[in-house]
């Protein structure tokens, strides 16, 4: 790791979730990325870290980008959803993530 060791606890608690939709899986399948949800305080490092802790996988690029919550109606109640930041982990060639695999 860097110079500066992360907590491993913190690790944990960076990636809530992987982003299931059409656009993650086209980026997926062209580029060798994998697109989480992660919390809106984690930095670049701290996902590449986190990914390659929870994965085992080895990471060579990050990109996030900070989705806005989106304005809701029921009836004529106004809400909003939460605002969220998403992560592009681009991998190493030849590395693979399974979230289907039993292991």
């Amino acid at each position: 790791m860097n110079a500066v060791k992360m907590n491993e606890e913190r690790l944990m608690q960076v990636i809530l979730a992987p982003v299931i939709s059409e656009k993650s899986t086209r980026v997926a399948d062209q580029n060798e990325q994998v697109v989480f949800q992660v919390v809106p305080d984690a930095t670049k490092p701290e996902i590449k870290a986190a990914v390659e802790l929870l994965f085992k996988v080895q990471v060579k690029d990050v990109k996030v980008a900070n989705v806005k919550g989106k304005v809701k109606r029921f009836g004529r109640f106004f809400g909003r959803r939460d605002n969220w930041k998403k992560a592009y982990v681009c991998l190493k060639p030849g590395q693979e993530l399974n979230f289907v695999a039993g292991e």
